[in-house]
């Protein structure tokens, strides 16, 4: 990988001059990089850190509609967003599944005055949302999908039968209402699949991450490369900002002044509990507490993943979920299952992410735009290019984000749009099988070529889709962590920009986010790495110390 990289910045150094420079490796410049290179135009992307280590990474992992968004009026938000989710669904299908949901429900008419308020566009908080004014929202749900249901139509549940199908939850409901979305289930590795997918059909597009701006002169932006250690420098004919909450603070090392950026942060916990996994089942519980605040809790991959909070933050640096978020979304849980008893111990992770939602100037961050938009700074004496500025947006619609942007530097660089990438799937997805009986099929073939079990195949496709096949090298499981191999690790820490173990455990991987980082794995996974990448033994020793240090990062007291 070393080499790789010193070839790139090698060819950098010997031609500076790139049509596109994308500053930020999460999925809203990672979605771009993918656009720009299908469409033949050449760009770098580069990330002071790790790609997908900001709030890409620290997200619900919902690919939703927004149902909320239509008290705010975001109407087109909403659509839109639906329509990326069944595309997302399609072209996505080896990490994007329908996500059957269920709401709680405590009142028949509850929140028509204060949801009628905000339609209205007055700044109240939002209260309690009751059966009449859920239903309207999930029939227009259901009305906006009707061309292309990926999912089925929501339906009403009286409150006995309710109570029968979850039994833990809150015996005040009046009813409950179910409806479908979608989550994610390997959100950083999508887009590690993308940015491999952009340099595969355009070879002069390169992504690096580790690459930190140091100054801006004049046509020349310099980086410094924290693998090599070498410094270089570009001359872009366009920049695109897509740093998200750090938008405004790369900005000013570009010598540009602005205030584009309210963000909020969103803590999320992870919860290893029977009790709370049995009583949530196999659905999201999307409710909401006293204070308006809408949460969820599902299960994701053994354990159960609750949040979030929705904090104004100034400096997305030392954002991180304190122990008074902590015992907020516990709170929050009580509400809906009262039976349901979290101790501190079951708390397995902590993640906090920020959204880089525009400046806004309120306090009620609820309604707050979940949209997107662009902010072009045009070229002026000292800053000889335009530079985008992306703003807001949400896991949900990263394509038609990234449409928008490319079609903006397209149309500025004089180039026509080759193709569309609504249609197209990514990585793993590509010709992954339909339903049950096409999975089994695929699993059963790969089983009798590879030797593998068919237990093993099946947690490959899960992993990895369609390109399962060609992590099977090497199957000698870890003594740490069984259902991961030596060639699988190996071939992650070999082929996609690994530089740190942290990038492994919290970003290639979920070892790091359902609390199997213990250290005896991360031990071994240095050893692992280490050989890859020529790691000596000290190291390896502090690779493992950095990793548990980001793992703890998120907390606070």
């Amino acid at each position: 990988m070393t080499h790789e990289r010193s070839t790139v910045i090698r060819t950098l150094a010997e031609q500076p001059q790139i049509p596109v420079l994308i500053l930020g490796g999460g999925v809203n410049g990672i979605g771009l990089f993918r656009e720009l290179a299908l469409q033949g135009v050449d760009c770098l992307l580069v990330d002071k850190a790790d790609f997908v280590s900001g709030a890409s990474s620290k997200s619900s992992r919902m690919i939703h509609g927004g149902l909320r968004y239509l008290e705010t009026r975001e109407v087109k938000l909403v659509r839109e967003s639906l329509r990326e989710r069944n595309r997302l669904l399609e072209n996505a299908a080896h990490y994007v599944t329908p996500l059957k949901t269920t709401i709680p429900l405590f009142s028949w008419l509850g929140g028509m005055i204060r949801s009628t308020l905000l339609f209205l566009g007055f700044r109240v908080r939002p209260g309690d949302r009751g059966v009449l004014i859920t239903r309207i929202g999930l029939v227009f749900y259901d009305f906006v999908t009707r061309k292309n249901r990926r999912t089925p139509k929501h339906y009403l549940t009286s409150k006995a039968r309710s109570l029968e199908r979850l039994p833990g939850l809150n015996p005040k409901i009046v009813a409950t209402a179910t409806y479908w979305d979608a989550c994610i289930s390997e959100a950083e590795r999508l887009c590690i699949e993308m940015i491999r997918d952009a340099e595969a059909v355009n070879p002069r597009c390169h992504a690096l991450n580790y690459v930190p701006m140091e100054r801006a002169a004049g046509r020349t932006i310099t980086f410094t490369d924290e693998v090599t250690g070498r410094q270089f420098t570009v001359e872009p004919q366009i920049v695109v900002n897509a740093t998200g909450a750090w938008v405004d603070l790369t900005n000013a090392v570009l010598g540009l002044k602005t205030h584009f950026i309210g963000g909020t942060k969103g803590s999320h916990l992870v919860v290893d509990n029977k009790e709370l996994h049995n009583a949530v089942g196999d659905q999201m519980v999307y409710y909401q507490h006293v204070d308006g605040r809408v949460c969820i809790v599902f299960t994701f991959m053994g354990k159960t993943i609750m949040g979030s909070t929705d904090i104004p933050v100034d400096d997305p640096e030392t954002a991180a979920c304190d122990e008074a978020e902590i015992g907020y979304m516990l709170t929050t849980l009580r509400g809906v299952f009262p039976g349901v008893t979290i101790r501190r111990e079951d708390i397995v992770h902590v993640f906090c992410g920020v959204r880089p939602l525009p400046a806004s100037g309120t306090e009620v961050t609820a309604i707050i735009s979940r949209g997107h938009s662009i902010r072009t700074i045009e070229p002026e004496a000292e800053q000889p290019f335009p530079v985008y500025c992306l703003i807001g947006g949400k896991w949900t619609t990263f394509r038609a984000f990234a449409e928008l942007v490319a079609d903006r530097v397209l149309a500025r660089l004089g180039i026509e749009r080759r193709t569309s990438t609504e249609h197209t799937p990514i990585g793993g997805g590509r010709d992954f099988p339909e339903g049950e009986e096409g999975k089994a099929r695929w699993v059963e073939r790969v089983a009798q070529e590879s030797g593998l079990s068919v237990e093993r195949v099946s947690t490959l496709l899960a992993r990895y889709g369609t390109d399962a096949e060609a992590y099977a090298a090497g199957e000698t499981p870890l003594k740490s962590l069984p259902d991961y191999s030596v060639g699988e690790i190996e071939r992650i820490a070999a082929a996609e920009q690994v530089v740190h173990l942290a990038d492994v455990v919290c970003r290639r991987t979920l070892i790091g986010i359902l609390g199997r980082a213990t250290a005896p794995a991360l031990e071994e996974l240095a050893g692992i790495v280490g050989k890859v990448l020529g790691w000596d033994q000290a190291t390896r020793e502090r690779e493992v110390r950095l990793t548990l240090a980001e793992l703890a990062a998120p907390t606070r007291p």
